[in-house]
C-alpha cells in the first residue's frame, strides 16, 4: 500500500512551526521582561508601548527600516534586533540602559542610521536598538552664539534651525542633511568650513549623557576625561550621547560657492596636481572638495573617460574668490559666472544638491533615497605624482564604478594639536579621501562584485596613502580594517590604531574607567584594557 507523501512531510511541517511559535514565544517573553524592568524604572504602562516594540508590533518593521540607509543590510537574513527602543527623553534613555544591563541584552545605538557599515543597527549575536530618532529638540540661541541640539536630529535641522534665527552664525559639519546628529558628532564631525574653523567637535562646550549605570550626567558630572572621549573617540562606546551643547561660528552675510567640471582632456590631471599643492596654505576661508570619477566620454561614445569636480565654499564674497584664484589657481579657468553668492543658510541647500530657489524647509526632511553601497577612506600627507595620478586615472576607467572624493585640508586643521580630541588627523595631512561605490541590484553576487571593486581600488592608492599605520575616518566606517568578536585589546587596536593613532590608548583607559565592563560595546567599539578575551 502506497503512503501518502504529506506524511513523510509532516515532522518537516511540525519542526517549522514549532521554531515559529518559539521564536514568538521567546519574542513575546523578551518583550514582557523589558516591560516589566521599564515600569520599575518608573516609566507608566500607557507610555511603554509608544517606545518599546517587538517583532511582533505591526510598527516594528517600519521603525526599523526607516534609519537603514545601507540596503545591504535590509535582507531577510540580515540579523534584527529582538526589540527597538524609541525615547522621548533622558530619563527614557536611562531606563533603556538600565534594563537593557540587568536584562544581559547588547545595546546598540542608532541615531541617523548613515553608518556606512550598520554597526548601530546589526549584530551577529541577540541585541535590542536604542534609536533616538525622537530625541530631536534644538535650540539656537543667537545672542549667545550657540546651539543646543539633541543625538536625534539631522544636519539639516540644525542647519534649519540656524537660518531661521540668525544670518550671522553658522556651525561647522557635513553636507548630507538627514546625517543624525548624535554619530557625526560624537565621531569627529567633518565638513566644508574645516580649512576655517575646524571639525564638530572643535566646537562642542557641553554634552548629556546616559551612563553604563543610567546615570544622566553633563560635562560637569562625567568628567574632563570622558567629555574629552566622546568628542571624536565615538560616544557609543562610552555611554549614549542625547545632546551637544556647541559654540555656533561666525559666518559673513554672504558666501560664495561654485561647482566646475574638467575631463582629462581639458587638463584634470594638472589640475588635481596643483590643487594638492595649493590647498594647504591657501586662504582659510576656502574649502574646494574634489570628485574624481569615470564617466562616459562625450566625445567618444561607448567610452569611458576621468572627469573631475570641483566644488567650493568660499566664506566670503564671489569679486574676492576671483581674484584669489586667479592669482593662485588660474589653470582652474574660474569665470565670474561660475561664482554663486548666497547666504551661508543658502549654502548647505547647494552643498545637499538643491537649486537656489528650494525652500529652506527642505532640510526638516528625513527622507532619503537609499542604495547599496561601500564606502572606505585615507589620508594624504604628501602629493600624488603626476604619472600617479595618470595611473590612477587608468585604474578608475578600468574598474568603471568607484569614484574618489578628495577633502582638502590645511588652515586650521594645521594649528590644532592631534590630541586635542580622540580625532588625530590633524597637522601634516594634505586631504582626505573617500572612496566610493553604489549599485542597485540586491543579492550577494552583485555585493560581492562591487565590494571587490572598491576594495581593488583602495588596494591600488596604497603607496600614495598614510602608512604605519594607514589611516582612516572613524566616521566612514569599515569593518575591512578590523573588528572585535571578543573585545579584546588585541583585536581593538588593529582597527583603533587606524582610527585614532596615538589617542588609541588614552580612549581605551577613558573606556577601561567609565564602563568596565564593556557594556557599550560594538564590532569596532574600544575595548576595556583588560576585556573579555584578553589573558
Amino acid at each position: 500500500m502506497k503512503k501518502n507523501t504529506n506524511s513523510f512531510l509532516l515532522p518537516y511541517y511540525l519542526l517549522i512551526l514549532l521554531s515559529i511559535i518559539s521564536q514568538a514565544l521567546s519574542s513575546n517573553s523578551t518583550y514582557n521582561n523589558f516591560f516589566q524592568c521599564l515600569k520599575k524604572q518608573s516609566i507608566s504602562s500607557t507610555n511603554i508601548p509608544k517606545i518599546l516594540y517587538s517583532k511582533q508590533n505591526t510598527n516594528y518593521n517600519s521603525i526599523l527600516q526607516a534609519y537603514i540607509r545601507n540596503l545591504r543590510f535590509t535582507y531577510p537574513t540580515t540579523p534584527k534586533p529582538q526589540l527597538i527602543i524609541t525615547p522621548y527623553n533622558p530619563s527614557q534613555v536611562s531606563a533603556a540602559v538600565v534594563c537593557a544591563r540587568n536584562l544581559g541584552h547588547q545595546l546598540k545605538i542608532r541615531s541617523g542610521g548613515h553608518d556606512y557599515d550598520g554597526l548601530s543597527y546589526i549584530s551577529n549575536t541577540p541585541f535590542v536598538i536604542l534609536d533616538m530618532k525622537n530625541l530631536q529638540r534644538i535650540l539656537v540661541d543667537p545672542r549667545a552664539g550657540t546651539a543646543y541640539m539633541e543625538a536625534g536630529s539631522t544636519l539639516g535641522e540644525l542647519y534649519y534651525n540656524i537660518q531661521i534665527k540668525t544670518n550671522k552664525f553658522g556651525f561647522p559639519a557635513g553636507v548630507c542633511p538627514t546625517v543624525g546628529v548624535g554619530g557625526h558628532v560624537s565621531g569627529g564631525g567633518y565638513g566644508n568650513m574645516i580649512r576655517k574653523h575646524g571639525l564638530s567637535v572643535d566646537h562642542i562646550t557641553d554634552a548629556t549623557i546616559v551612563d553604563a549605570t543610567g546615570r544622566i550626567l553633563n560635562r560637569s558630572t562625567m568628567g574632563e576625561d570622558l567629555f574629552w572621549a566622546i568628542r571624536g573617540g565615538g560616544g557609543a562606546s562610552f555611554a549614549v550621547v542625547v545632546s551637544y551643547t556647541v559654540k555656533l561660528v561666525p559666518v559673513p552675510e554672504k558666501v560664495t560657492v561654485f561647482n566646475i567640471k574638467r575631463f582629462i582632456r581639458e587638463n584634470a590631471t594638472d589640475l588635481v596636481y596643483k590643487w594638492q599643492l595649493l590647498m594647504k596654505d591657501i586662504d582659510h576661508n576656502l574649502f574646494i572638495r574634489l570628485l574624481l570619477q569615470p564617466v562616459s566620454d562625450p566625445q567618444n561614445k561607448g567610452k569611458k573617460t576621468g572627469r573631475v569636480t570641483f566644488i567650493a565654499l568660499y566664506l566670503g564674497n564671489s569679486s574676492t574668490l576671483y581674484s584669489l584664484l586667479k592669482k593662485e589657481f588660474p589653470e582652474l579657468g574660474l569665470k565670474k559666472e561660475d561664482c554663486l553668492e548666497m547666504s551661508w543658510g543658502k549654502s548647505t541647500l547647494f552643498w545637499a544638491n538643491f537649486d537656489n530657489e528650494t525652500s529652506p524647509e527642505v532640510l526638516l526632511s528625513r527622507n532619503y533615497s537609499a542604495n547599496y553601497s561601500k564606502r572606505k577612506s585615507d589620508y594624504v600627507q604628501k602629493p600624488i605624482t603626476k604619472v600617479g595620478l595618470n595611473l590612477l586615472w587608468r585604474k578608475l576607467i578600468t574598474l568603471a564604478k568607484p569614484g574618489l572624493v578628495f577633502n582638502s585640508y590645511g588652515g586650521r586643521m594645521n594649528e590644532i594639536s592631534s590630541s586635542e580630541t580622540p580625532f588625530p588627523h590633524r597637522r601634516g595631512n594634505l586631504y582626505k579621501i573617500q572612496y566610493s561605490i553604489s549599485w542597485k541590484d540586491a543579492g550577494k553576487m552583485d555585493d560581492d562584485k562591487n565590494i571587490g571593486l572598491i576594495r581593488e581600488l583602495h588596494d591600488f592608492m596604497t603607496p600614495y596613502v598614510s602608512k604605519n599605520p594607514r589611516g582612516a575616518y572613524f566616521n566612514y566606517r569599515d569593518v575591512d580594517i578590523g573588528v572585535s568578536h571578543n573585545w579584546t585589546y588585541k583585536e581593538g587596536e588593529v582597527y583603533g590604531r587606524k582610527y585614532f593613532m596615538g589617542n588609541f590608548d588614552r580612549l581605551v583607559k577613558v573606556k577601561s574607567l567609565v564602563d568596565p565592563d564593556n557594556f557599550f560595546r560594538n564590532e569596532q567599539s574600544i575595548p576595556t584594557s583588560k576585556s573579555l578575551g584578553d589573558k
